[in-house]
């Protein structure tokens, strides 16, 4: 069995490792300066162990994240689920892949970002992407498992001469990180989007134990809590790496995003050939995970919706690459509010999957934790996109934790021991 968490626990770090992901320590270690080990800290907890605790979460259901989602109400488990499909799809996690590969493999090279270039290379990548995908074979597979250790070996390189190499001092903190460096980083770890990804990946690391002969639950909540080890050892070496690069580069003038300073330390570090390596290896790597990601929402949407797969693929490719035309940074701009909304729900439905017990399935304690908790993230969302919500913000201001972005977590809460009065056995034991 050790041997088969061992293999599991490297694919699914395969699956998180999306190139995607190095954009952001790197940006928190610039701004979290003298700050960093407890912005990391903070940052870890949500892009590393909030995805772990997704994927076991799926442990307890029979099929995938919809099933989990259907305790509050299946109407829920819908809409929730397909902005989960949508968020880590066309909205943000394709489009950013694909802009993370221009950004690292063209735009050092160039000097300046191009509108043209953009569009000629995402318009090259996604044609790519769409035909792989109507027929996704082996050959990803394959591509991935040779990609990603390849990758890893090449972070592993930056992040050694990081250390050895950058000689910079570390920099004050910027506002956002002065006065809570660790919540701020919590809630920086959002933008991953590995915890909702994890919802969607959780199936395949359940399936892949249920092939290999485990077969009661207890079993297989430790064996998916035990490869999810595997994982989080691997990500967080990685984030805790590539965060202290930017940290010790702050001093080296200003950069745009992550991929910005992650290409700028290869060529400190490495020259130009250092900076086209890493920049080809990343496009690989976001190419098989792009084709991943359609692939997975294309199977979704089609159990949903009349439309074929085919037609799904297209349109999610089509829409992907509008949205990566905008632009890597305006990804990031408006992901984040979507990401503050949606989150905090995800946290919530995964805590109540592992306390289940305690209220017997309840459906009124879910509905009440989760309702609460969308109400004071919507609000989030709304703050987060540039809404002036005058008239409610004084009274949302009395929540504990609020000035740290956790202000959810009393309603949370509160709304679940509201549900405890109501409780009722739920109809369907979903555990067995």
């Amino acid at each position: 069995m050790n041997k088969n968490i061992f293999t599991i626990g490297f694919m699914l770090f395969a699956l998180f490792f999306g190139a995607g992901n190095l954009i952001y320590p790197p940006t928190l270690g610039i701004d979290s300066g003298t700050s960093y080990w407890t912005a990391i800290t903070g940052f870890v907890i949500t892009g590393v162990g909030l995805p772990i605790l997704a994927v076991t979460s799926i442990s307890f259901v029979k099929n995938d994240a919809r099933e989990l989602a259907d305790r509050v109400h299946p109407l829920f488990g819908l809409i929730f689920t397909s902005l989960v499909y949508l968020a880590i799809g066309p909205f943000f996690g394709i489009p950013r892949a694909a802009t993370v590969a221009y950004e690292m493999s063209v735009e050092p090279f160039t000097n300046n970002t191009s509108t043209l270039s953009l569009l000629i290379f995402t318009t090259i990548f996604f044609i790519l992407v769409y035909l792989v995908s109507l027929n996704p074979s082996k050959m990803v597979d394959r591509i991935g498992q040779f990609l990603t250790p390849i990758l890893l070996i090449a972070i592993i390189a930056l992040s050694v001469g990081g250390f050895l190499l950058l000689d910079h001092p570390l920099e004050s903190p910027t506002d956002k990180y002065a006065v809570n460096p660790f919540f701020t980083g919590f809630v920086e770890g959002y933008l991953t989007m590995d915890a909702i990804a994890a919802l969607a990946f959780g199936i395949i690391v359940v399936n892949a134990f249920k092939e290999r002969g485990v077969s009661t639950q207890r079993e297989l909540v430790r064996s998916t809590l035990k490869a999810g080890l595997i994982t989080a050892i691997g990500l967080m070496a990685v984030y805790v790496s590539i965060g202290w690069i930017g940290a010790k580069l702050a001093s080296t003038g200003s950069y745009d995003n992550g991929g910005d300073i992650l290409s700028n330390a290869a060529t400190i570090m490495f020259g130009n050939y250092g900076a086209l390596l890493l920049g080809v290896i990343v496009t690989l790597a976001c190419f098989t995970t792009s084709v991943g990601l359609v692939v997975a929402c294309g199977q979704f949407f089609t159990k949903i919706t009349a439309l074929s797969y085919r037609w799904i693929v297209l349109i999610i490719t089509i829409g992907s690459f509008l949205i990566a035309n905008q632009g890597l940074n305006t990804i990031i701009g408006y992901s984040v509010p979507v990401l503050t909304f949606i989150y905090p729900i995800a946290i919530v439905l995964i805590l109540l999957t592992f306390m289940q017990n305690l209220f017997h399935r309840s459906k009124a304690v879910y509905r009440g934790a989760i309702v609460l908790t969308s109400l004071t993230s919507l609000y989030d969302g709304l703050v987060a996109y540039g809404f002036k919500l005058e008239t409610i913000t004084p009274f949302m201001e009395y929540l504990p934790f609020f000035s740290i972005g956790l202000g959810w977590v009393v309603p949370a809460i509160a709304g679940g021991l509201i549900g405890l009065l109501f409780r009722e056995p739920a109809a369907q034991d979903y555990s067995h």
